[in-house]
């Protein structure tokens, strides 16, 4: 089995808080995607808050400590 037939990784609460937070940054979601080997349409996801909701508050706390 290679590299392409195994399922893609699937972001955790704990990642949507850090793509909130490089977002922040100004890193583009195709970056943030690619480093986490996902689509950058999954990046979308948090940030339209169809996934992980929560995780923006949760990174507005991080970033406010």
């Amino acid at each position: 089995m290679n590299d392409n037939e195994q399922p893609s990784y699937k972001l955790t609460f704990e990642d949507a808080v850090e793509i909130w937070l490089r977002h922040w940054n100004g890193e583009f979601q195709n970056r943030i995607a690619s480093s986490f080997d996902v689509n950058p349409g999954r990046v979308n996801e948090v940030l339209k808050e169809r996934k992980h909701v929560g995780s923006r508050e949760e990174a507005l706390n991080k970033r406010a400590a």
